[in-house]
């Protein structure tokens, strides 16, 4: 009976190739690459590119992360890597399925949202207490100076203030006084970068360096959490799942920040958002 042309020892090419791991490695060592240099080209950290090629990928914060990864390895190293890609699906059971969106809501948004509201509400609270006391004292002691004062910004008649127009150009000041709560708006500071990621579309795993290169911050940011970071200079981004975030810089939306599952290196300096 004819078996085809397997080789003699029963194995197909395919069980022949190397490993993920071993094929990054011996592309690395063959385009003269440390796995310094590599983690430093491609910003993914030192120790997650030697578990990688040691086909450890515990490090990457799960199989969206690691075909990422993968992605940008296999470029730094020369090698296609869709076909690294192809063979990390068939050895880790393909692609999984989408799951709906709303149980992972409201399960990981059940410990991170108690304490805020709570905090933010006791704060709106003493604001608004504080309001209330200073405005009636203000009102208080307006009535002392008659009631003509408190006519005059509720009535355009000009027969009411007739009789004391030297007192009624003097009082007008105080309509000008809510232009500060105008500038009282929380704003981002001009001498800085201020960088703010809010996970809405599902959870992604983020890096941030400041312009030393120091790393800020690293890890999966779950889905409804958000993440501000600031520098002096510029703030390094990369983004694990960047169609799941929602970006602002120094203010600003910035739109189109990438596809679900792309992993995206960013770099915004002050003033208008902009990519480096």
């Amino acid at each position: 009976m004819s078996i085809g042309n397997l080789p003699e020892d029963g194995n197909s090419p395919e069980d022949d190739r190397p490993s993920i791991g071993r094929a990054l490695q011996q592309a690395r060592i063959s385009a003269g690459l440390t796995v310094d240099e590599v983690s430093s080209s491609t910003r993914v950290r030192t120790p997650i590119v030697r578990g990688i090629e040691q086909d450890d990928f515990s490090r990457c914060g799960g199989d969206v992360y690691a075909r990422g990864h993968i992605r940008v390895l296999a470029r730094a190293v020369g090698l296609d890597p869709e076909s690294l890609i192809a063979q990390f699906d068939a050895e880790h059971g393909g692609r999984p399925a989408p799951t709906a969106p709303a149980p992972l809501f409201e399960a990981e948004r059940i410990r991170p949202e108690p304490r805020r509201p709570n905090w933010t509400a006791a704060m709106v609270a003493a604001i608004v207490a504080v309001v209330g006391f200073v405005g009636f004292t203000l009102f208080r002691g307006g009535d002392g100076d008659g009631s003509s004062v408190a006519e005059d910004p509720a009535s355009p008649k000009p027969s009411a203030s007739a009789p004391t127009n030297t007192a009624a150009p003097s009082k007008p000041a105080t309509p000008h006084k809510p232009d500060p709560s105008d500038s009282a708006i929380a704003g981002v500071p001009a001498d800085k970068v201020t960088v703010k990621l809010t996970a809405e579309g599902g959870q992604s795993w983020i890096s941030a360096q400041d312009h030393n290169g120091r790393l800020i911050q690293e890890g999966v940011l779950r889905e409804g959490d958000s993440k501000t970071f600031s520098d002096s200079r510029r703030i390094d981004l990369v983004l694990g799942n960047a169609g799941a975030i929602k970006l602002f810089v120094n203010g600003k939306e910035v739109k189109n920040v990438g596809t679900s599952g792309a992993v995206q290196r960013l770099s915004y300096t002050k003033g208008d958002p902009e990519a480096g």
